[in-house]
C-alpha cells in the first residue's frame, strides 16, 4: 500500500489538540497577542515584522480602507440591495472592481518602480538614500521613457486631490520616522519632484501609488501588492454595508438611474472590416 502524500505548510495546521500558525500555538501565542495587521504581514512574508514595519504596514492598510462613494463602494451597496441574503456576494462585487483605476494602482506603481530600479541597478549602484540629485536623475529618466512611449505613470494624479493627496506626506513621514524609506519610495518621491518639468504639468503623487512604493520597500511580494489593497478595502466595504443598514442609499442610486432613463434609437457598432 502506497504512502499518503504529504503537503508541507508553514501556515495553519491542526491536530486533535492544537492549532499551529507560523510555527506558533495559535490559541496560546497568537490570539490576543499579535495584531491583525502584524499577522497579515507575517503570513505573507513568513517573517515577523518589527514594530516599525508593523506601524508602516498598518498605515498603508488605513490609507486604502475607504475613500468614499467609489465604484467599489457603490457596487457593494447595490449588490446588497439586490441580494441582501448574500453579504459575501456584495463584498466580492466590490473587490472585483479593484483594478487599474481603483486599488490596482498600488500594485501597478510598485511594479513600475521596481522595474525602473532593476534597470538602473544594471548600470551601476543606486543613489544613496539622501542623494536627491541622484534620485532625481533616475526619476527623470524613468518618467521621460514612459512619457515618450505615451504611457501613463502609475501613482501620478488624483481625480479629487488635485493639489496633493494628504495620505502621501503622512506615509512619507511615517517611513522616515521608522527609518524605512527604501529605494522604491525614494524614487517615487523624486518622480514627484521631476515630473512637472518632463510632463509640462503638475500631478500629485497619489496615496495608492505611495502605498505601492511603501509595500515594495517592506519586502512584500510585488505579485501580491493588489491583494493588500483588497485586504484593506474589505474592511472599508464592511463599513459601507454597515452604514447601508443604518442609512440606506443604494435604492436611491438605483431609482435615480431607473426612473430617469430615456429610450433612444440603437447605435450599432460598425461592421468589422476584414
Amino acid at each position: 500500500m502506497s504512502e499518503r502524500p504529504v503537503y508541507e505548510t508553514a501556515l495553519g495546521a491542526s491536530s486533535r489538540e492544537t492549532i499551529t500558525l507560523l510555527g506558533h500555538d495559535l490559541a496560546r501565542d497568537v490570539m490576543g497577542t499579535v495584531g491583525f495587521g502584524e499577522l497579515a504581514y507575517w503570513l505573507a512574508t513568513q517573517r515577523r515584522p518589527t514594530p516599525g514595519q508593523t506601524r508602516l504596514f498598518e498605515a498603508v492598510l488605513a490609507a486604502l480602507a475607504d475613500h468614499g462613494f467609489t465604484p467599489t463602494a457603490i457596487v457593494t451597496r447595490l449588490t446588497y440591495l439586490s441580494a441582501p441574503d448574500s453579504v459575501q456576494g456584495a463584498l466580492a462585487a466590490g473587490l472585483l472592481g479593484g483594478g487599474s483605476r481603483f486599488l490596482g494602482v498600488t500594485e501597478d506603481c510598485g511594479r513600475f518602480l521596481h522595474a525602473a530600479l532593476v534597470r538602473a541597478a544594471a548600470d551601476g549602484p543606486l543613489p544613496a538614500g539622501d542623494d536627491d540629485a541622484g534620485w532625481d536623475a533616475l526619476a527623470r529618466a524613468a518618467v521621460t521613457a514612459e512619457h515618450d512611449a505615451r504611457r501613463r505613470i502609475p501613482g501620478l494624479g488624483h481625480h479629487v486631490h488635485k493639489d496633493g493627496d494628504p495620505r502621501t506626506p503622512r506615509l512619507q513621514h511615517i517611513a522616515a520616522e521608522e527609518d524605512l524609506v527604501g529605494p522604491h519610495l525614494a524614487l517615487f518621491t523624486a518622480i514627484g519632484r521631476v515630473a512637472p518639468e518632463v510632463l509640462g504639468k503638475t500631478l500629485p503623487l497619489n496615496g495608492a501609488g505611495t502605498c505601492g512604493a511603501v509595500l515594495a520597500d517592506l519586502g512584500l511580494p510585488l505579485e501580491l501588492l493588489r491583494g493588500f489593497a483588497l485586504l484593506a478595502r474589505t474592511a472599508g466595504l464592511i463599513g459601507q454595508l454597515a452604514e447601508e443598514l443604518r442609512h440606506p442609499v443604494a435604492n436611491d442610486v438605483f431609482l435615480a438611474v431607473d426612473l430617469n432613463n430615456r429610450s433612444v434609437a440603437p447605435d450599432p457598432l460598425p461592421e468589422q472590416q476584414l
